[in-house]
């Protein structure tokens, strides 16, 4: 049974998860920055022209996507398929990456996933991730409901006072 969705979980059967295009910008500033060293010195500094180009590239080109038939990872140079019969689980540590561990028992680091992009995960999966966002969206909702159910019936038992 898919899980509940929730107000952070999209409702697109596919999920891509990329790092914002906003990283373009810092691409651009790393372009300005690296430009002194490069115009005082061209013959010595000249190659570094190149860096900011090539985290742009990396910006563009990493990312998970995550269809009902499973994973397709992209990494600055390869790509790998996974079918969610293949996936065990997944941990996700303080930093860096989340990670897939596979029934032979290796793991696959998620280009672009962390805890915070798990809705996207869950909603694209078909069921097969549960959304803990949408669970604390659903209790919540229950709470409110045994609360208010509550009131109603404590305002009907009191004796009337005329």
């Amino acid at each position: 049974m898919p899980p509940q969705s929730s107000s952070h979980t999209p409702d697109d059967d596919r999920q891509v998860i990329r790092i914002s295009p906003l990283a373009l910008i810092a691409c651009i500033f790393l372009l300005f920055c690296m430009s002194f060293p490069v115009l005082g010195w061209p013959a010595a500094f000249g190659w570094m022209l190149v860096i900011p180009f090539l985290v742009g590239a990396w910006v563009l080109r990493v990312r998970t996507t995550v269809t009902p038939e499973g994973l397709e990872l992209r990494r600055a140079f390869s790509s790998q398929s996974i079918s969610w019969d293949q996936i065990k689980g997944f941990r996700f540590p303080k930093r860096g990456w989340a990670r897939a561990d596979l029934v032979d028992g290796t793991e696959v680091s998620l280009p672009t996933v962390t805890f915070g992009r798990l809705p996207q995960l869950a909603s694209a999966s078909g069921g097969r991730v549960t959304d803990p966002y949408a669970a604390a969206h659903e209790a919540e909702r229950a709470k409110a409901r045994s609360e208010s159910a509550a009131t109603e019936v404590s305002t009907d038992t009191e004796p009337n006072t005329d």
